[in-house]
């Protein structure tokens, strides 16, 4: 098919997501391979952002394409009441990975898919209503998990599609701490405040938190942050739900980012890198405590490509594509570079407020003023299709053949784990230039 054609028919007969429809010209994307992607008219990106902060194992990966079509030989689908050998080795597989304790599997094919069955089982095994989340956060975009999400999608949906009970709580955002307070000084208050909402709120029966925060600013908390929180759960009898659609798989440096710091969920979801993007799987695991809450009571949920094959067979090939490679390692040492090149960057740059991140998972948050710490753009502008400053520079990288995610006010560099160090430079130095375009925008001081 001509380029020029392909483009027009998807662009005159496709939505495309969470964004105003007028102006949409997409690029034509026809290969990929390792940490690159080629557009119809031949030009070379690097992936910086992995995608959508999904395709962890790069492009191309010849075994978990093997798996693909071994599978689709094999057996391309059964229904969910039946087992597979697919679905008997993943869930093997699954054991040799996930925290311990979480031991109870039910597969779906995305992340909003995982995080809405995890908030159905945590309503039906506890019967109660209540979930609480936090403002800074993305789980997805059917009605149960746009609900439990603070950043803007839900804004633009909720008059229209809302399930009741949503509770949110404060952030773990040093950088701009809802209380004003300053770590460590702060004594952490931000958890200490959900042991107030839940001792005064009732009714509630999980909480649900991105342990590294994703899309809205990779916001890493501070070590005592998620254990206490797990505490404080467990106290009040309220189930934790971790979400890592994408903070799992390598992302951080380890299997998931709850590994950092030693807290067991009762529920994990997770998406993405579970199979490197390869196919669509997402996967809800709870302990098995949670799963015999419905022993002798009716499990409320389930969909017909639930355990789907063709899912869970390349999943198998992406936990041993892991391993062989030894990703897990390379992203905590490719990682501490990455903070160290960033913050380098930092030092050139008066539009960026700040740097963080952990593994090959970082943001660079821009600001008008550095010392108020005015972004450039809110969430409101985001809503009403304002130009965007972090857009401005995402496209000023595109034009030199770098691919990186914007959102609102910052930047998300999270490229596939398999990104050689000398990619990972070209894709900074792309970045460091396009920052000029953010600094003609800074208040003068």
């Amino acid at each position: 098919m001509d380029p020029d054609e392909a483009r027009r028919i998807v662009r005159e007969t496709n939505y495309v997501t969470w964004r105003r429809q007028g102006g949409w010209d997409p690029l034509l994307i026809t290969r990929a391979q390792g940490s690159r992607f080629w557009d119809s008219a031949g030009k070379e990106y690097l992936d910086l952002s992995s995608q959508l902060m999904a395709t962890n194992l790069g492009h191309g990966n010849e075994r978990v394409i093997e798996a693909i079509a071994h599978q689709a030989r094999q057996l391309a689908y059964a229904g969910p009441a039946y087992a597979t050998e697919a679905r008997a080795r993943l869930s093997q597989s699954l054991g040799e990975v996930l925290p311990s304790g979480l031991r109870r599997y039910f597969f779906s094919t995305s992340g909003t898919e995982a995080n809405e069955a995890a908030l159905k089982i945590a309503r039906a095994a506890t019967g109660r209503q209540k979930i609480l989340a936090r403002y800074r956060s993305y789980h997805g975009a059917t009605a149960a998990s746009i609900s439990v999400t603070g950043d803007p999608r839900r804004k633009a949906i909720e008059p229209l599609q809302k399930v009741p009970g949503t509770v949110f709580a404060p952030d773990c955002y040093c950088y701009r701490c809802p209380f004003g307070l300053t770590y460590p000084g702060c004594n952490v208050a931000c958890a200490d405040y959900v042991g107030y909402q839940l001792e005064h709120e009732g009714d509630v029966a999980a909480m649900i938190v991105e342990p590294v925060v994703g899309t809205n600013g990779v916001i890493v908390p501070v070590p005592e942050y998620l254990p206490r929180i797990r505490e404080i759960t467990r106290q009040h009898d309220v189930l934790l739900i971790t979400d890592e659609v994408m903070s799992g798989w390598g992302r951080v440096g380890e299997w998931f980012a709850v590994d950092h710091w030693k807290v067991l969920p009762d529920i994990l979801t997770t998406a993405k890198g579970i199979t490197g993007a390869y196919v669509p799987l997402g996967l809800t695991a709870t302990t098995t405590a949670v799963h015999d809450a419905f022993r002798d009571r009716y499990f409320p949920h389930g969909h017909t490509y639930e355990a789907h094959p063709m899912t869970l067979g390349p999943a198998v090939a992406a936990i041993e594509e892991y391993r062989r490679l030894g990703l897990l390692e390379k992203s905590r040492r490719d990682g501490e570079y990455l903070l160290r090149r960033l913050r380098e960057i930092q030092e050139r740059h008066p539009s960026v407020g700040e740097v963080r991140g952990l593994g090959l998972f970082a943001a660079v948050e821009l600001v008008r003023d550095q010392k108020t710490r005015a972004p450039f753009n809110t969430e409101e502008d985001k809503l009403a299709g304002k130009p965007l400053v972090a857009d401005q520079v995402a496209a000023a990288m595109l034009k030199e053949g770098v691919f990186c995610v914007s959102w609102v006010s910052h930047l998300v560099v999270a490229p596939p784990l398999i990104i050689e160090r000398d990619e990972l430079d070209h894709g900074l130095d792309v970045l460091d230039r396009a920052l000029a375009v953010a600094d003609q925008h800074v208040t003068d001081t």
